[in-house]
């Protein structure tokens, strides 16, 4: 297959196709209003300007004077008729002459301001265009290493202003895609880390055991089976994490009370182990977004209120409407938690030192969980920690 390669051509080089349409759509303007604007003092002129007779005016009969004799049309003299005639139609060739000259110099002026309308068209053109070859050029040198870097055009609010606006706002969503890929990349990578090194230790040991049993093999697959099952619930963690960071695809009307009802039904065995009171005041409580992730968030903090426990403990589940924004409020008894430490616990993988999960199923990712899924859907979180003990954490939603 023969492939023939385009010789390439220099930037400055390149055909404008904007700047020349826009340039062509000054001039065809300018052409067709000088065009109509010298009909219009044509005709205009011409009717000003029409035919004099200096002896005889036909139309209305009027007197003649010469001398001093005065003639009517009946009693004009021959001669009088012959000069009135010669007149007439001297002063309509003049007045043909002036009507041609008019035309012929205006035509000409018309040409030259077509000409200088063209000039002033491209250079307005270029004018009009050059923010959009400065965008044009800053987007091009974007890329996933500087992806934070901005448009930030300045000057009055216009068009080219919201393009550029929308634009910012694009490379906005893109830095928070690519943040949250890239956090959930090296979450993973660290995370999985540990347990993947396990289970190639636990392996290679009964590999190379030529005493191993039948019970050991069972109790080694039963151990990396356990593993794998707690790596699938990490790799599930970060993946709500990532897709709450990234962001809404949809939003969806949904009722707080009943997502909160349909999360309490979930099995928690800490709650029996513990003997724990769950206590509940729910009301309507509608808002917008993605139904599953705002379960996901009423359960995350379902979990957590339950993990981070006391024997004996409470928790306390509501939901209600406050100046038309829904309100979800869990609270939950616990060890004390220094205030200034609540802010760590909605880090990823972030845990105080003497609160520890009952049955450390968790991978220290609930909150982040919460705060990113509650970031999508424009929400606010707020925390405090008990003095006797324990969290209140309340997710108010747009």
């Amino acid at each position: 297959m023969l492939t023939l390669l385009r010789p390439r051509v220099p930037a400055g080089l390149r055909p404008r196709t904007v700047r020349l349409r826009l340039t062509a759509l000054y001039g065809v303007l300018f052409a067709v209003s000088g065009a109509i604007l010298l009909a219009i003092t044509y005709l205009l002129v011409r009717h000003a300007t029409g035919p004099r007779r200096i002896l005889y005016r036909t139309g209305r009969i009027g007197p003649v004077v010469s001398g001093d004799k005065v003639f009517t049309k009946q009693s004009l003299p021959p001669d009088l008729k012959q000069l009135n005639a010669q007149l007439d139609a001297e002063v309509a060739r003049q007045h043909a002459a002036q009507m041609h000259a008019l035309l012929v110099q205006s035509g000409i002026a018309l040409t030259i301001m077509m000409v200088v309308s063209v000039v002033l068209g491209w250079l307005v053109a270029g004018r009009v265009l050059r923010p959009l070859r400065t965008m044009t050029s800053t987007i091009q040198r974007i890329s996933a290493r500087n992806v934070h870097e901005r448009l930030a055009v300045a000057g009055p609010r216009d068009e080219l202003k919201d393009l550029a606006d929308t634009v910012d706002g694009l490379l906005g969503r893109l830095e928070t895609a690519l943040g949250a890929h890239k956090r959930f990349v090296a979450n993973a990578a660290h995370e999985l880390r540990t347990p993947l090194t396990l289970e190639h230790a636990l392996l290679e040991e009964t590999l190379t055991d030529h005493t191993a049993t039948l019970a050991s093999f069972r109790a080694t697959s039963e151990r990396v089976l356990a593993i794998s099952e707690q790596q699938e619930r990490l790799l599930e963690a970060l993946l709500t994490l990532a897709t709450g960071e990234r962001g809404l695809e949809r939003r969806e009307r949904f009722d707080l009370a009943e997502l909160t009802g349909q999360a309490l039904l979930a099995p928690r065995p800490q709650v029996d182990r513990l003997g724990l009171r769950i206590e509940t005041r729910t009301s309507p409580a509608p808002a917008a977004g993605d139904p599953a992730l705002a379960e996901r968030l009423v359960a995350n903090l379902l979990d957590n209120a339950v993990r981070y426990n006391v024997p004996g403990g409470r928790v306390e589940v509501g939901t209600t409407t406050e100046a038309g924004r829904a309100v979800l409020s869990v609270r939950n008894t616990g060890p004390v938690i220094p205030p200034d430490r609540v802010a760590d616990l909605f880090e990823p993988f972030q845990r105080l030192a003497g609160r520890t999960a009952r049955d450390d199923g968790g991978h220290g990712l609930g909150l982040s969980i919460v705060r990113a899924i509650a970031a999508a859907h424009d929400a606010t979180v707020t925390a405090h920690a008990r003095p006797e003990g324990g969290l209140d954490v309340e997710v108010r939603f747009p």
